[in-house]
């Protein structure tokens, strides 16, 4: 018998080596007719750790590797285009640091006055 190959979306990277991976699905109720938005969660194995939350991945059914992962990793089929705003505002925010820093080592060596005023308005 043939092994499943599915692919799905990296929700979790939390644990070493191991992924959480949903794939979703549509189904129709058996009796209403609606349709209806499924997912089925896998517990992927990832020996590189090559994946991210949000990357989208091909996964291959494979022996019981723990309690809970059946899957082994095949590729990362595209990559997660998140920016995670937080990092960035931390870096946005060290880099006004440095400069802030910076101009004040220049004026300090040239003996001129700080720039900390250059803004405000005189009442």
């Amino acid at each position: 018998m043939p092994k499943r190959v599915e692919t799905g979306t990296v929700t979790s990277a939390a644990a070493s080596k191991t992924r959480r991976v949903e794939i979703p699905r549509v189904v129709r109720h058996p009796k209403y007719g609606r349709i209806m938005h499924r997912r089925t969660v896998c517990h992927v194995h990832d020996e590189q750790e090559e994946s991210q939350p949000g990357d989208l991945v091909e996964i291959i059914e494979c022996r019981p590797r723990s309690r809970l992962k059946r899957w082994e990793l095949v590729r990362v089929v595209t990559k997660s285009t998140a920016v995670d705003v937080a990092s960035l505002r931390s870096g946005a925010r060290a880099t006004q640091l440095r400069e802030t820093a910076a101009k004040a080592e220049a004026a300090a060596a040239t003996g001129t006055a700080s720039d900390s005023t250059e803004g405000q308005v005189a009442t």
